[in-house]
């Protein structure tokens, strides 16, 4: 049975794909790291290939694990990539995250989730039901700060124009997080925001499996 690596998105763990259903491939984990000091994502990614132990490998990378799993297949040689709810470059970012990483805000405002904020956080992210409010709120409450402030830093000033050749990109047209008017995904699921991993584990295991 072949692996597909995955990475989660930023402060998640592999519950974020544990409804998916792959037929013939086992799913792999790949843990985030606690950053190094000024470490560089070029860098980090390097040290996350170590967790990767087969040729030619299949990444899946979640929202800033896809921005990851492209920083990867830079050093290794990869079979595909598929993203979900990500983005493949950074004029993809939204204006608002552009603007952040210029004028340096997240070096000045602390980027930690507030209770206050939630609300507004779980409409972005697209979450729904209990579970999945309960799961964003542990993710919130686990994530090392320092890794946090690391991993937030990264995505807002991300400089790639780079993509491998086989790229698969799956995305929700109700993205609040990374607009789909931004991007240009090869599947689009209808009425999915920047959680629907969880929220439509059917359509989009339904695209991966066709894609691989």
């Amino acid at each position: 049975m072949k692996t597909i690596y995955c990475i989660s998105g930023l402060g998640a763990d592999e519950m974020a794909f544990s409804r998916l259903k792959i037929q013939g491939y086992k799913l792999v984990y790949l843990p985030w790291l606690l950053p190094h000091n000024n470490e560089s994502i070029e860098q980090y990614a390097t040290r996350m290939c170590v967790g990767i132990t087969e040729e030619n490998p299949i990444l899946m990378g979640l929202s800033f694990g896809g921005m990851m799993s492209i920083e990867i297949s830079k050093i290794l040689q990869v079979e595909k990539i598929i993203l979900i709810s990500s983005i493949k470059s950074a004029v993809e970012l939204p204006w608002w995250m552009m603007g952040a990483g210029k004028l340096r805000l997240n070096k000045i405002v602390s980027m930690r989730s507030y209770k206050i904020l939630e609300p507004i956080q779980n409409r972005f992210l697209g979450v729904k039901d209990k579970d999945e409010i309960e799961m964003v709120r542990n993710y919130r409450k686990n994530a090392p700060e320092i890794y946090t402030n690391w991993a937030i830093n990264q995505v807002l000033n991300w400089k790639n124009s780079w993509q491998p050749p086989a790229i698969f990109h799956i995305h929700g047209d109700n993205d609040k997080m990374f607009p789909i008017k931004n991007v240009s995904p090869t599947h689009i699921i209808k009425g999915g925001g920047h959680f629907m991993i969880m929220n439509k584990a059917a359509e989009i295991s339904e695209c991966i499996n066709g894609v691989i």
